[in-house]
């Protein structure tokens, strides 16, 4: 079997090493993504504990339409200059929400400059509610 291997390597060297490099690419892309993600699980394992705080990044308005219980809002466009306001929350780890997952790494990324514990939710709120767990108004 290495035998094959090795023989398919050495005749397909080309396509072996745009796997590679396309593989690379996908770490690092993941890497960047601004951390560690959460199942629904997880983050009621957390909250649970009282180890975790909820931070959700969507607007005001999306908040107020609906969003986990205890959660904390500050609009991602707004997170940097209002990281004032979670540092008594800095012994915890912040778990990002956003609507779907895509602002929740780059706010993961500010949040781990600044010195806090952070990872996102992975799915975002609609990951939530597509699992019917309870949202608050």
């Amino acid at each position: 079997m290495v035998a094959n291997l090795i023989e398919f390597v050495s005749n397909h060297y080309l396509l072996v090493s745009i796997f590679l490099v396309l593989l690379v690419l996908l770490a690092v892309t993941e890497a960047r993504k601004g951390g560690k993600s959460l199942s629904n699980r997880e983050l009621t394992n957390l909250v649970n504990r009282d180890e975790g705080v909820v931070l959700d990044v969507r607007a005001k308005k999306e908040f107020d339409a609906g969003h986990i219980v205890d959660a904390l809002n500050i609009p991602h466009e707004k997170l940097v200059s209002r990281l004032g306001e979670l540092e008594k929350h800095k012994a915890k780890m912040i778990v990002v929400v956003d609507a779907m997952g895509q602002h929740a790494g780059t706010a993961c990324r500010e949040l781990q400059k600044a010195g806090f514990t952070a990872a996102k939710l992975s799915g975002g709120i609609s990951s939530w509610r597509g699992e019917n767990l309870p949202v608050v108004k």
